[in-house]
């Protein structure tokens, strides 16, 4: 073999191992390649599966006594190919029951008996509740025959509690008159090609994981109480007057912004049927959930947007709120924008559901199609809460993540979300949220892996994993890749697992293949290993054409390169770097094109966050 076709060897031979670069994978996610169920391109696997189930749920809600009282039939569908021989159930609003794990303290005055499970039946059979073995959150129910693959069971099960008052963990009265009533029923846990059964506890910390399923609710309360809830009102024009009614109508289909219900409706008390009781009817398709909230003092404001050009489909967003509470005042417009910005920016995909509620409550929390927001003290709080909450609609309900083990994979997509969109609601304004917090806790003994599970965090390893560091990860895979190719990257995850349960892998297999690069690299030092952002400024230096500057990454995670230049004149110049200047060396140049005195050089921006920042300034003498 001559030199030439050595040199051309070895050096196809290093791409090939550039290219074949491999995450590492537990054991247990292996396993789900073997079994077929999932792939290394990112696409699920030609055996892939999910269960699903029909839910017909009817409650009533008594906001005087919060009183939740109903029965939920279900239709199970077994999709695995394994035979059932438990259902496993969730009840989380046992997270108030007498002696369940809890994250943090709640008022004792809402500590009670949790969910009580007065029938229940199998198949049509009525069981004996005695014997149920509740434990805290989890209610497992051994089948007296078991599910085969690919069959259906139908399930009946009535149920109330009590709901909580004091302590509003995302769900709860929020004052007389309003309450958001999330969680409400007993639902069928995930079964997955995972995990089999998601036997996790609830504990009020990590977040929630369920099943893509129909969801059709009937909810009963008293007059002049209005409901907003999951899915589509099915049956206004015997729950609302007819002006109200038309009011709802003209806002579905109307760019600008309609007062469906005023401050003066709300004096007149004319909003609601005249009924004792009035049953407001909802129905939902392929979603992980389903939510209501209700007020008897709340104003409505609305307006609708086109979100898919190709079929001019529109998105109704709502604001519900006590109107003492000014900074609500622009939230309808916000949640509108953010719709906007979904649909035609980031993540360029259209909004998948007919409408985005946002409901002055306790929490800063969301859920399919509706959000529980606090009141807040200014109007960039308003913005970055509203754009946020509303931005979890795509993570993780549209792809069905596990936030339970993996927070970062919906809530780093939302503060990433939040990062941009708000620059668009409000021109300039740069959120520079969890950045800072990052810098300063990286490499302390809590800073573990991103890729740690969210069940073996808390505090501020929680938080770091789950905002702010994989967001950073995001932003900067989307400048490495620019936004042509990051758009096609995302899109290409988006249309893999949309509507299913991607895990971590998933994720990295379906961005490397959609932007045609293994960026294994990158995902290994930003999501794996341990390490902390920090970058220096080693050296400025003269030469024929400028001068050089040397930066040098004294920390192990890939961060830009942003450096302002200030010239003698007064004038400056910014130089930017992508993360790919790290994928092989530890030290690179940047020079600077100038016949002109360099007096300064600043190392440095918004989001990158740097452990040590004293030698990120250069001034020249």
């Amino acid at each position: 073999m001559n030199l030439r076709a050595t040199l051309v060897a070895l050096l196809t031979l290093a791409i090939t191992r550039s290219f074949s670069q491999q995450l590492p994978i537990p054991l247990n996610l292996q396993a789900t390649y073997a079994k077929g169920t999932r792939s290394a391109t990112g696409q699920p696997g030609p055996t892939y599966w999910q269960n699903t189930a029909e839910y017909d749920i009817k409650v009533s809600f008594n906001p005087t006594t919060r009183q939740v009282a109903g029965t939920v039939d279900i239709v199970y569908q077994n999709a695995s190919p394994d035979s059932l021989r438990q259902l496993q159930f969730k009840l989380y609003p046992n997270l108030y029951q007498k002696g369940a794990p809890r994250a943090s303290r709640i008022s004792p005055k809402d500590v009670g008996e949790g969910v009580q499970i007065e029938a229940l039946s199998l198949g049509g059979q009525a069981q004996d509740v005695s014997k149920l073995r509740i434990q805290a959150t989890n209610m497992p129910v051994r089948l007296p025959k078991a599910l085969a693959p690919g069959s259906s069971l139908k399930v009946q099960v009535t149920y109330s509690y009590i709901l909580n008052k004091g302590s509003h963990t995302r769900t709860g009265e929020v004052e007389p008159g309003a309450d958001f009533v999330a969680y409400f029923f007993p639902r069928i846990a995930v079964y997955d090609d995972v995990d089999g059964w998601n036997v996790i506890e609830y504990n009020g910390s990590q977040e929630f994981y369920n099943d893509f399923c129909t969801f059709r609710a009937a909810i009963t309360v008293p007059r002049n109480f209005v409901v907003w809830a999951t899915g589509d009102l099915k049956n206004a024009n015997q729950v609302l007057t007819s002006k109200y009614v038309q009011r709802l109508q003209t806002a579905e289909q109307q760019d600008g912004i309609t007062s469906i219900i005023g401050p003066d409706d709300l004096k007149r008390q004319d909003i609601t049927a005249p009924n004792p009781l009035n049953t407001w009817r909802f129905e939902a398709h392929d979603v992980t959930d389903f939510v209501f909230a209700t007020a008897d003092h709340y104003v409505w404001e609305a307006s609708s947007l086109v979100v898919d050009p190709a079929t001019k489909r529109r998105t109704r967003v709502d604001a519900a709120y006590n109107p003492k509470h000014k900074d609500f005042e622009e939230v309808v417009q916000f949640n509108r924008q953010t719709v906007e910005a979904m649909s035609y920016t980031f993540p360029k995909w259209p909004f998948p559901y007919s409408h985005e509620t946002v409901f002055d409550g306790l929490d800063q929390m969301e859920y399919p199609m509706m959000v529980n927001d606090n009141p807040v003290s200014t109007r960039d709080d308003a913005i970055t809460l509203t754009d946020h909450e509303v931005f979890h609609t795509m993570f993780p309900f549209y792809m069905g993540t596990n936030e339970t083990k993996y927070g970062w994979m919906d809530e780093g997509w939302a503060t990433i979300g939040e990062w941009i969109i708000s620059g668009i609601i409000k021109p300039g304004f740069q959120d520079e949220y969890g950045v800072e917090p990052y810098a300063r806790g990286s490499a302390q003994e809590f800073d573990v892996p991103i890729t740690t599970l969210s069940t073996l965090q808390n505090g501020s390893a929680f938080f770091l994993n789950s905002y702010p560091k994989p967001a950073l990860g995001y932003l900067y895979v989307k400048d490495l890749l620019g936004d042509e190719l990051f758009t096609k990257a995302l899109h290409t995850y988006i249309q893999n697992w949309r509507g299913k349960h991607p895990m971590p892998y998933d994720f990295f297999n379906s961005m490397n293949a959609g932007a045609g690069q293994n960026l294994n690299w990158f995902w290994q030092r930003w999501f794996f290993d341990d390490g902390y952002p920090d970058l220096a400024i080693t050296g400025v230096n003269k030469t024929e054409a400028g001068y050089n500057v040397v930066v040098t990454a004294k920390g192990t995670k890939p961060v830009p390169v942003d450096l302002m230049v200030t010239f003698a004149d007064g004038k400056t110049e910014k130089l930017h770097r992508t993360v790919a200047v790290w994928q092989a060396s530890n030290t690179i140049t940047v020079p600077v094109a100038t016949k002109q005195l360099v007096t300064k050089v600043t190392l440095g921006s918004t989001y990158v966050p740097d452990k040590h920042k004293t030698d990120n300034v250069w001034e020249g003498k």
